[in-house]
């Protein structure tokens, strides 16, 4: 059967995670169901992650397999229409070899988290972005973000139920920046590794929200890490400002732009 890698972008507000379940709405079930309408009782498709409830994606990856041999544009066009008005869109589309496999086969996985500082609430970016209403300082947070980088064990960052047979993990960027915004202070934290632990990046951007607060010294985030305890870890901070950015594979599936609409 052909296979393909779809990149796919996604609101992840409606939905109670990547996973298909039987009884929530899911992204996987979403896309699953338009593949449905093209071609019924293909295989479950596979993806780089399982996104849980209300994280969001601009560049998951997922495979598929098809009887016919589409032309993947094609293909990425009919399962757009499929999906709507859920808020899911294939962006990309590529025809992929039997041994290509979106999670086992992705050399890494870039995250993006979204932290807004104001008082007054949000509105157009409301569930895209995690709200403090209380103004951070970056500097200490891109110091504490240092203890970070490298391989280390990250008990102290993984939630509990992680089902990673180690905690063992090689963090290979962890980048802060903060953007311009007349109306609040909006902190971006772009993080680069092969693979992570469930709830480590949650736990790691709310862990360095302490110590933009103040309320932790930097030097304190190394302490926890090497304290290998659950206990030790600040707040987790909530998934509305939690997306998986980009995957990496060699060779990329992507290489050549989608053709655009005038094409058709």
């Amino acid at each position: 059967m052909p296979r393909y890698a779809l990149k796919i972008e996604y609101d992840g507000t409606p939905f109670s995670g990547w996973q298909r379940q039987a009884d929530r709405p899911s992204v996987q079930g979403a896309i699953e169901a338009a593949l449905a309408r093209l071609e019924p009782g293909l295989p479950a498709i596979a993806a780089a992650g399982r996104t849980d409830a209300g994280v969001h994606a601009l560049g998951q990856v997922a495979h598929c397999e098809m009887r016919k041999d589409w032309d993947p544009f094609r293909l990425a066009q009919a399962l757009n229409h499929h999906l709507r008005p859920a808020p899911v869109a294939v962006l990309d589309c590529a025809r992929v070899g039997d041994a290509f496999h979106a999670r086992f086969s992705a050399l890494e996985r870039r995250y993006l988290f979204r932290l807004v500082a104001r008082r007054a609430p949000m509105t157009l970016e409301r569930g895209r972005v995690w709200q403090v209403p209380h103004p951070l300082a970056l500097a200490p947070m891109q110091q504490a973000a240092q203890h970070l980088i490298g391989r280390h064990d990250f008990t102290t960052f993984r939630a509990a139920l992680c089902q990673a047979k180690s905690p063992v993990k090689t963090l290979d960027a962890l980048e802060i920046e903060e953007l311009a915004n007349p109306d609040g202070q909006e902190f971006r934290f772009h993080l680069r590794a092969r693979s992570f632990l469930h709830n480590q990046v949650r736990s790691i951007v709310g862990t360095l929200e302490r110590v933009g607060a103040g309320a932790w010294p930097p030097g304190r985030v190394r302490a926890a890490l090497e304290a290998r305890d659950r206990a030790a870890c600040g707040p987790v901070c909530p998934p509305s400002g939690l997306y998986l950015a980009a995957v990496a594979y060699d060779p990329a599936p992507f290489a050549n732009p989608t053709r655009p609409t005038s094409d058709i």
